[in-house]
């Protein structure tokens, strides 16, 4: 179904995906919230498929009012905007409005920083 998708569909269904996450972390259901993180790996590897990397399409939601979709579209992107990406993390961690998306930027950076993890 997803490769019937457009870009903008796809980047759509990603901001879907995200606010039900965050809901789902808010109201601590984690099965439901591993269930829409499977569902979100599957539109970013759908994006990342795509010719020249779709991903990119993710960049402005650095700016969507949502956190968890803000984090999750920097996470996305770090591998195609690595400086904005990360800049990015570092406001959603700077910010601390919402502890857990501030939490997981965090942790994000420093995985990366030590070398932990490497986006591809």
């Amino acid at each position: 179904m997803l490769d019937k998708m457009t870009v903008d569909q796809l980047v759509e269904r990603f901001i879907e995906i995200g606010i039900a996450e965050y809901d789902a972390i808010e109201l601590g259901q984690s099965k439901k919230h591993n269930r829409l993180y499977d569902q979100m790996d599957a539109v970013e590897n759908e994006l990342k498929s795509r010719d020249g990397d779709a991903r990119s399409a993710l960049i402005p939601l650095y700016d969507h009012p949502n956190p968890h979709v803000q984090l999750t579209a920097a996470k996305a992107t770090l591998a195609i905007a690595p400086e904005a990406a990360r800049n990015a993390l570092r406001a959603i961690k700077e910010r601390r409005w919402h502890p857990h998306q501030a939490m997981d930027a965090g942790m994000c950076l420093w995985t990366l920083d030590e070398g932990i993890f490497e986006p591809t």
